[in-house]
């Protein structure tokens, strides 16, 4: 293997996305060749290659101008041990910065995080369900709607001040994707909550779920998963720990988990009151 020191790091774009694949997939993770397109394009993604074979990767995408979200530090097996995930990321931050950066690590990588300044916000398990769950009525006076692309800039506005995050770009190619997965609770002309899903190698991944009240949240994912086919996967807050009882008494299994973190100051991020499910740490 060459020097660590003497590789070339290098910008990638939308064209690399099947390069990618392989990546995340040796990794054992859900994102398809479309996740990465998408990522590419949104992002500003650094790698590196040998001979043509990417054998690393880590993405920064902007969530607003404040805030750069870090995902897809990947290091292919036999490149592993040296720090070239550490040197892809050291980027990620120099490209965030002066915004803050936040990510999802796993347990492994949480221990690189912690030393280069990230600090722990809240933790989220990765639900497993192997079947759709059964129908869950919202509350009285709420009505749940598919989201139509008319919709989808006051959802933008409504989730920024829930999530503190901007992700407009993220929630519209979600609907655009996946329209089938994509619902909306409303009071009235009042929106109180959205559910939207995505396509994924291994299983239909349900969220973001966002929303004013648990069996708001409930409802939606129910609804979400009766438009499409098991196995689900849901990142769910674990601090919802009602929704979270739901998903077990739906059979769901959580075999790992993330940890929210940021570095620097991110206004709203910590705040996780009606946040019930993320995109997949790849997309906040």
């Amino acid at each position: 293997m060459a020097s660590i020191e003497a590789v070339d790091i290098v910008r990638l774009g939308a064209s690399d996305a099947a390069r990618a694949l392989p990546l995340s997939v040796e990794a054992g993770w859900n994102q398809t060749v479309d996740d990465w397109r998408f990522l590419l394009e949104h992002g500003t993604t650094f790698g590196v290659a040998k001979h043509d074979r990417l054998v690393a990767t880590a993405l920064a995408s902007p969530l607003g101008s404040a805030l750069n979200w870090i995902s897809m530090v990947l290091v292919t097996r036999d490149w592993r041990g040296h720090g070239l995930g550490t040197r892809l990321l050291k980027r990620c931050i120099e490209q965030a910065s002066p915004s803050a950066a936040g990510l999802d690590a796993t347990e492994l990588g949480r221990p690189i995080y912690l030393p280069l300044g990230f600090r722990d916000l809240y933790r989220i398990s990765r639900y497993r369900l192997e079947r759709s769950p059964a129908p869950a009525a919202p509350p009285a006076g709420i009505e749940l709607r598919p989201i139509q692309p008319a919709d989808m800039q006051a959802i933008a506005a409504w989730d920024s001040e829930r999530s503190g995050m901007q992700r407009a770009p993220i929630l519209n190619h979600l609907q655009a994707r996946m329209p089938h997965l994509a619902w909306a609770a409303w009071r009235g002309d009042q929106l109180v909550g959205y559910c939207l899903g995505r396509d994924g190698r291994l299983a239909t991944q349900i969220g973001p779920v966002v929303a004013d009240d648990a069996t708001v949240a409930i409802a939606l994912t129910a609804c979400a998963m009766t438009s499409a086919s098991a196995p689900f996967f849901v990142d769910a807050v674990d601090g919802q720990s009602e929704y979270c009882r739901w998903l077990e008494h739906n059979g769901a299994v959580a075999p790992r988990f993330f940890i929210r973190m940021v570095l620097g100051d991110a206004p709203g991020l910590d705040k996780a009151a009606s946040i019930y499910a993320i995109g997949g740490p790849e997309l906040g």
